[in-house]
Formats: C-alpha cells, structure tokens, sequence
C-alpha cells in the first residue's frame, strides 16, 4: 500500500445511477456516472480539478435523477469508466482522498476497478478519510449532511439546487478545513503571506481590546454543599470527574 502524501489531498464526490442501499454495487449493479474531485495542497485549494461524466451503460434509477438530475440522455455520448480510469487513478495516487460517507463512494469505485479487472481497491493507492464519521465524532446525536454542515459552520451553498460532484467537492473542502481549523477556498494558494499575517495581527489586536472575563466564584455555602455531594459521590463508588 502506498503511504498517502499527508500535504496533498483530494476532495472528491461521486454521482451514480442509484442508492444501492442493500448489498452494495455488485447487489444491485449501479455505476458511477459523475466524478469531480478538487486538489488541496498544505492546506490550501489549488485550483486544480478532476471533472467528468460517465456513460454508466444502464438505466438511471429516477429517484436518482431528482437528486443530481443527470439524464441518460445527457450521459449518452459521455466517455465510459473504463476510458477515464487512467487519468483518475494518477490523479488520486498517493494522496489522502477524502469524502463525505467516504465507504459509499469508494465501495462504487472499487466496484469500477473491479470490473476493469483491475487487481486493487482505492485504499492500496491513496489514504481515505470519511468526514461524515469526522463529523459523527465532533457533533455525536445530530444530523451530518452536507447541508447541515454549511449551515454550522456558516458557508453560502445557496447555489446548491441539485446535488452535483464538483460542486459538492467543493463545498466538502470548504467544510472540511474548516472542521480541522483552516482556511476556507477564499484563501487560495497564490494568497500573499502578507495578507495572512495582517489578518493575524488583527485578530490579535481584538483579543487584545476585549475586556477581561468577571469570575463569579460559589459562596462558602454552595462550595460546603458542593464539596458534601461529591464525598458523598465517591462513597457510593461514582467517578467524579472535576474537583476544584
């Protein structure tokens, strides 16, 4: 297995002819139809991008259709899997691919390979990162779609009528750095380090004015009853996880 470049990431989405939601893609033989996939390198989006539609050589399922409104008409003179497999494997080599239900995505591509007769799966070129499951983690008990990501993390997807592979790649990356602590694509990789160091500066002059917190500190009375609570805590074996 190849060991993914940890400063050289791609951001990837796929469309497909259906949901496949029991048995996985050899169950109910759905294809990949659409890929777009966007570069990230030390954190920053590069600008470069990998976008195709695929001719899937089987019906598209209309409930999928109402979803990323990809016909078979529109999909019949596009190129097949098997003519693209190429350039998308060198693209994605070696990088940390990652995805939003990373396993739905790379269970169709494998399922590609697969049928091209090709001896490895996506996780023997590139590292996988599921950020559905990074989000699962970080806001356990609530719904953690793409679309409730934008609206938590405050990112304009206004323009998201229809799910599309490129666009969602897109605003993926954005979530996605801005869940571990980065930038968004607002700060492409061309931005002068002067820009970033003034926007530091500022928000250290902020912090700087802001005025310092009031400590409201518990009574001898409530700390008495407080302390009491918890050695009573600790005689019927609990854990007490704080103590002042």
């Amino acid at each position: 297995m190849n060991t993914p470049q940890l400063n050289r990431q791609i951001i990837l989405d796929t469309e497909t002819t259906g949901m496949n939601t029991a048995g996985g893609p050899v169950y109910l033989g759905h294809r990949i139809i659409e890929i777009g996939c966007v570069e990230v390198i030390n954190r920053k989006l590069t600008g470069n991008h990998f976008h195709v539609y695929i001719k899937p050589d089987r019906l598209v399922d209309p409930e999928a259709i109402a979803v990323h409104g990809i016909t078979d008409a529109f999909l019949v003179d596009k190129p097949s899997f098997s003519q693209i497999a190429d350039d998308f494997i060198e693209f994605i080599r070696g990088a940390e691919l990652i995805a939003h239900n990373a396993p739905f995505d790379v269970g169709f591509m494998d399922y590609e390979f697969s049928k091209l007769g090709l001896n490895f799966k996506t996780a023997d070129i590139c590292g996988i990162t599921d950020t559905l499951a990074m989000a699962r983690d970080l806001f356990p008990g609530k719904r953690n779609n793409l679309d409730v990501l934008c609206d938590r993390y405050g990112i304009d997807n206004s323009h998201r009528t229809l799910h599309g592979a490129l666009l969602d790649a897109e605003i993926l990356a954005d979530v996605y750095l801005l869940m571990t602590g980065g930038q968004t694509k607002l700060n492409l990789a061309n931005e002068s380090s002067e820009s970033d160091s003034n926007q530091d500066t500022g928000i250290r002059r902020l912090e700087s004015q802001r005025a310092p917190l009031k400590v409201v500190r518990a009574s001898d009375e409530v700390a008495a009853t407080h302390e009491a609570r918890l050695d009573l805590v600790q005689k019927k074996g609990g854990a007490c996880l704080w103590r002042q």
